[in-house]
């Protein structure tokens, strides 16, 4: 963020951002002043704090004297497992993730790795390149050196395996099992927190991680509230003074700072509404709820627009904003602490935006950036996932809009008995129908088997850019819920700049290109910058019962030396079951323009279409149009899922391309692409045809 025309472009999007920025950027100096300065929570400020004079009797006061019905409490473990055990497989799910933890192996963005049971942890290693991070002050720390990617020890700093060992415990019942998980999330928990001492080493380099990790912390130690071993003064001491230590680290910290805060900020303050709210007594604790309720309604308002999407500009992380709202939510509605009717509203709105771009196997199309992040530990998910959500809204606020799905593990761990039952006696839902969210900038288009889910609007976080991507009038197509035409995804962000620059350019998504001109242009130096040039907005929305059109603009090449302006027209017809796209372009000279059709593999091949497809595709496209000789074929062969058919002169060749499934993979495959010169006003036409 370093250069001029970075805070040009910021003062020109958002003229206040810059000043609210330098302020919170001294109130924040102010509070890591004031927090070199505070007492550390050793164990006589935790005796003072809980009114008792020795250690033994922490437990009793911390553990026992609980006035919350939040979840993790151990009155609520019953209710918990009921709604559990009546979600087939659920119950072996709980069982595998604790064994996993147990022999403290974790998923690093695809990348197994394995301690072993009892044994220490590399807990500041990044699995891929090899390099272990020191342990030094983070104000001495590059976290983010070339190469390396702090990103992959965060997986293992946030603790999320500990929660799965408490969900163990709690399924296990009684008797040697909970025991031996009891014991391994105590020998975890201490290995860590004498491995990483406070504002030493990687994970302390991210306050949102520092947040996240507090949260589960917290949560994990009242679900084991009546383990011998987690009462015992040797854990719980240290525990609670980790816990005092990282809720001060976060409200010292605060990721405010920035001209535009996101998601980070929210994971600060859900960190401390979280531990507050379980731990009431902890110095501080009172001071952080107030900050966090207060911090958590304010973003809600700023970060999620009235349709309920997320500012971020991208459907990823839309699924990290619900959670993270949602444990917000449900944790203070269980402590008595009413966040508000706005953002309750707000929040549902989240659940049915989710909805409505689900396919029907639950994927979601992956438009913007996808670090795979998610806050709920309590069930592995897909990169794409996020059809679980709306079973949670549903169980959450028996909305009948979100009714008829299955009810998801998470809805059990969270919502208990009670979340069971409000599902229970919810009717079936309406199908989603298409829909546009100008404010997000995402329109879908549904029916016939597809799910047609195009981008175009404001780059993300209030045109900053952040996680948006040269991705304007691109589009993701699911056929029966299963991907077809991609947007390939994120990759990598600081490990790999070029990589993370080329699956977000223009040449990367389903759009077209002219000229070989990004959108709106990718400076190398500032990976989650992206200026908002290309005024990218929908034109036209069209629903009817068995033709929908969308047509959308944007104006990126309005400062060629010739200038251009480009619309794309969809029609999605369900008599036909096909999508067709015109490409309009307007203005001056002869350009170069680039179509592609990127794939998830590479399992495509050209050849001559049969008379029943070359039939519907002509019927679907709105006037007379002549098509390439040579189609091509979409999915495997022998059972194809659909056929691209391009316009006569547009030729069509099968080139290498990459998708990134989820973060920190990359595979090969292919993308569709089309070259021509052409000279305005001029349209382009193709045609998708289902199987």
């Amino acid at each position: 963020m370093g250069t001029l025309d970075y805070y040009a472009a910021i003062a020109r999007l958002a003229p206040g951002a810059l000043a609210l920025s330098a302020m919170r950027r001294v109130q924040g100096v102010a509070r890591q002043a004031r927090y070199r300065r505070r007492e550390r929570a050793d164990e006589a400020v935790l005796l003072e704090a809980y009114g008792v004079a020795r250690a033994e009797d922490l437990a009793v006061r911390a553990l026992d004297q609980r006035a919350s019905r939040v979840w993790c409490e151990v009155s609520q473990r019953d209710s918990a497992l009921e709604a559990l055990f009546a979600i087939p497989g659920a119950r072996e799910r709980a069982q595998a993730r604790a064994h996993a933890a147990l022999r403290q192996e974790w998923d690093v963005f695809g990348t197994p790795v394995s301690f072993g049971e009892g044994r220490p942890v590399d807990w500041s290693l990044d699995v891929v390149s090899g390099h272990r991070y020191p342990l030094a002050p983070v104000e001495r720390m590059a976290a983010h050196a070339s190469g390396n990617d702090p990103k992959y020890p965060w997986v293992l700093g946030r603790l999320d395996s500990v929660l799965a060992l408490a969900q163990g415990a709690w399924v296990a019942g009684p008797g040697d099992e909970r025991s031996r998980l009891t014991s391994a999330l105590v020998m975890q928990v201490l290995d860590f927190l004498q491995a990483n001492p406070v504002g030493q080493g990687v994970h302390w380099t991210c306050p949102m991680e520092v947040a996240l990790r507090a949260a589960n912390l917290a949560q994990a130690l009242v679900m084991c509230a009546d383990a011998p071993l987690a009462r015992r003064p040797e854990f719980l001491v240290p525990v609670l003074g980790a816990l005092v230590d990282h809720s001060a680290w976060v409200a010292a910290h605060l990721e405010d700072r920035g001209a535009v805060p996101n998601n980070h900020l929210v994971s600060d303050y859900v960190g401390l509404l979280v531990v507050g709210l379980l731990f009431p007594e902890l110095p501080g604790a009172s001071r952080h709820v107030a900050l966090a309720v207060r911090g958590l309604c304010e973003q809600m308002a700023a970060q999620v627009h009235v349709e309920g999407t997320s500012f971020e500009g991208s459907i990823p992380y839309h699924r990290l904003a619900v959670e993270l709202f949602t444990l917000a939510y449900v944790v203070a509605k269980g402590a008595g602490v009413p966040l508000g009717f706005a953002y309750e509203n707000r929040l549902r709105r989240m659940f049915h935006a989710t909805r409505a771009w689900c396919s029907e196997t639950g994927l979601a199309p992956q438009i913007g950036d996808n670090d795979s992040g998610r806050v709920f530990p309590w069930r592995e998910r897909g990169d794409t996932e996020q059809g679980y959500l709306v079973g949670l809204g549903a169980a959450l606020f028996a909305d009948p809009g979100l009714g008829g799905g299955e009810l998801p593990d998470e809805a059990a761990w969270l919502l208990g008995r009670q979340g069971l039952e409000r599902w229970r006696r919810l009717p079936p839902a309406v199908a989603p129908l298409s829909v546009s969210f100008p404010d997000g900038g995402f329109h879908v288009l549904r029916g016939g088997g597809a799910v047609v889910t195009v981008s175009a609007g404001r780059q993300g976080q209030r045109g900053v850019g952040g996680h948006s991507h040269n991705d304007k009038l691109s589009f993701e197509l699911h056929l029966g819920g299963r991907p077809v035409i991609v947007d390939p995804g994120t990759g990598s962000y600081t490990r790999d700049p070029a990589l993370r620059n080329a699956l977000r350019s223009t040449a990367a998504h389903n759009t077209v290109q002219v000229d070989g001109v990004e959108q709106a242009p990718l400076d190398p130096a500032r990976l989650f910058a992206l200026p908002e040039d290309a005024k990218a907005r929908m034109v036209a929305f069209l629903p009817s019962q068995d033709v929908d059109r969308l047509r959308v603009r944007h104006d990126g090449y309005r400062l060629l030396p010739a200038p251009v302006g480009l619309e794309r027209a969809f029609r999605l017809d369900r008599r036909e079951r096909a999508l067709t796209g015109a490409d309009r372009f307007i203005g001056t000279g002869r350009h170069e323009v680039v179509g592609r059709f990127h794939l998830p593999d590479a399992q495509a091949r050209r050849l001559a279409p049969d008379a029943q497809v070359l039939a519907r595709a002509r019927r679907a496209v709105e006037g007379p149009v002549e098509f390439e000789p040579l189609a091509v074929e979409l999915g495997p062969a022998g059972a194809p899922l659909a056929w691209l058919l391009l316009e006569a002169g547009l030729g069509g060749e099968l080139v290498p391309s990459r998708y990134s499934p989820g973060y920190g993979r990359v595979v090969p495959a292919v993308a569709v692409e089309f070259r021509r010169r052409v000279t305005p006003p001029l349209v382009l036409k193709w045609v998708v045809v289902f199987r």
